[in-house]
């Protein structure tokens, strides 16, 4: 980690009236202080911005282009460093740091490879005999300056969605990272920057604010902007978008991602699928597995095939490659995913997995130091994923009544809620029974389902013999409902980045040399 003090303000690094610490989730340490943004430099970076606007977008694509190569290869040298610096923020294990820093890289040479693909195209204006005569086109023109507001769970990929595709469209970005991860997202901007002095561009075109609640509405609700790229939760991305209006908001919010099993299903593989899909990045990513919904024909056979698999998750320190659950991002979001745990099995839920511990029984989240000093110690059966502890056991309830927020809900942790429905009709209602629609999935050995699927899940992709988190960075991605408005991946966010011109032309004839 290595960039200047304070924050990417204009073409310079300003300082901040204040800081505020970075932990290590897993154990509390303390990795780095962080700048704490303010309203004020909030509108010094909307200025600065705006004062760059028509510069960025007269931009020639080979410039754009080689920003955007300098800095892919600028974070490739970096990359055992940034996968570091990830797990340290984030906690999450280290495997799925390697994965989001795979990700940033090939978004940024998706990035740089569309900018040649930026076009519009000529247009037969004569339908009508008034269209005689006339030419016409349409060109893409870049949308404006672009506020781009991430998420904590993938701080540096989230912040690259943003600001690489905005680059390639010509328009100047505001980044604004959440107030737990804002270090990669630091980093990453310092070596975009470097990249665009390097071109010949200006630094301002990429800027960074850190801050609360007030300097978000600062970037979002000044009318002078393009475009808002927001990626959170259902209830801010929507008041961002009503406070925002009528500035075009592109909104990635949450899901309860739904895996279908099929009575023809191959049940190791969905069972596979099921552990690998809702327990990366700890539960924390917005399509991971969170509803199961299997054919009761096969449930029973499901169930035989997933038990096993679940002791087989290992659970600890995330800086152990061997790691695939750790500590939630804080203390808040651990009480809260407990809690719906709890409320669940209060409401009549079972706990398939962790088993039942007593006080002389040692579960794996007791393994890690944070939660050996943390642990249970009550006389009576606790489920070790409801009682005290750093880490959430990998948990599954089974047969949720209706209402529990385990199901209805975006949990972001490590938990899967199983229910059976009679077939496979019944299992595409419930999956549509949602006020979510990002991701979902089948597991079938059936074309006819399949594409069944495709056509009546009302989710922005479907997902066959593969988990519902599989997402490839160059198809467009997005949800439907409150999962959210707009696409992401770099063609797709490129054009959401840009505006349509159309063009229309009536020559003048040609007069004839005497």
């Amino acid at each position: 980690m290595n960039f200047p003090e304070g924050l990417p303000i204009g073409s310079d690094w300003i300082p901040t009236p204040s800081t505020a610490p970075v932990h290590f989730p897993y154990d509390g340490t303390l990795v780095a202080q962080a700048p704490i943004g303010t309203v004020d430099l909030a509108r010094q970076a909307l200025e600065n911005a705006l004062s760059v606007r028509l510069e960025v977008g007269r931009l020639p694509s080979h410039v754009r282009r080689k920003v955007l190569q300098g800095a892919l290869s600028a974070v490739a040298e970096h990359r055992d460093a940034f996968v570091d610096l990830l797990v340290l923020e984030t906690g999450k294990p280290l495997v799925d740091c390697r994965v989001e820093v795979e990700r940033t890289l090939l978004t940024l040479e998706t990035s740089a490879e569309e900018v040649a693909r930026l076009h519009g195209e000529t247009v037969p204006l004569d339908l009508l005999p008034s269209g005689d005569g006339l030419q016409g086109f349409w060109v893409r023109k870049p949308i404006g300056v672009v506020v781009g507001i991430t998420g904590f769970n993938y701080p540096l990929l989230l912040a690259c969605h943003k600001l690489a595709p905005a680059l390639a469209a010509g328009c100047p970005v505001i980044i604004k990272p959440a107030p737990q991860t804002p270090l990669a997202t630091l980093w990453l901007v310092h070596l975009v920057r470097e990249a665009l002095v390097a071109a010949g561009a200006p630094a301002s075109a990429v800027q960074l604010v850190t801050g609360g609640v007030e300097v978000g509405a600062t970037l979002t609700t000044d009318r002078r902007i393009g475009a808002v790229s927001f990626t959170g939760s259902a209830a801010v991305g929507h008041q961002i978008a009503r406070d925002a209006a009528p500035t075009k908001v592109l909104l990635e919010l949450g899901s309860n991602s739904a895996l279908v099993v099929a009575a023809d299903a191959d049940l190791p593989a969905a069972a596979d699928a099921v552990v690998r899909g809702g327990y990366y990045a700890s539960g924390q990513a917005c399509i991971s597995v969170q509803r199961v919904i299997v054919v009761e024909s096969v449930r029973a056979a499901f169930l035989a095939e997933l038990t096993p698999r679940l002791d087989q998750v290992v659970v600890g320190d995330p800086r152990d490659p061997a790691t695939r659950v750790s500590a939630l991002i804080d203390a808040r979001s651990t009480t809260r995913v407990r809690t719906w745990i709890a409320n669940a099995i209060t409401a009549g839920a079972t706990l398939a997995h962790p088993h039942l511990e007593t006080s002389t029984a040692t579960s794996t989240v007791a393994t890690s130091t944070v939660a050996t000093s943390t642990a249970a110690t009550s006389t009576a059966a606790t489920p070790a994923a409801v009682s005290g502890g750093a880490v959430i056991q990998p948990t599954v309830l089974l047969d949720l009544p209706h209402g529990q927020l385990v199901w209805d809900e975006e949990i972001f942790g490590p938990v899967i809620a199983i229910r059976s429905v009679p077939d496979i009709a019944a299992a595409f209602d419930t999956v549509n029974a949602s006020r979510y629609g990002l991701h979902a999935s089948v597991f079938t050995s059936s074309l006819e389902i399949a594409f069944a699927a495709i056509d009546q899940l009302d989710v922005g992709g479907v997902v066959v013999n593969e988990v519902p988190g599989f997402r490839s960075d160059v198809m467009p991605y997005g949800g439907v409902k409150d999962s959210g408005t707009g696409r992401e991946g770099p063609r797709f966010a490129i054009e959401e980045l840009t505006t349509t011109r159309m063009a229309i032309i009536r020559p003048k004839p040609l007069t004839p040399k005497p």
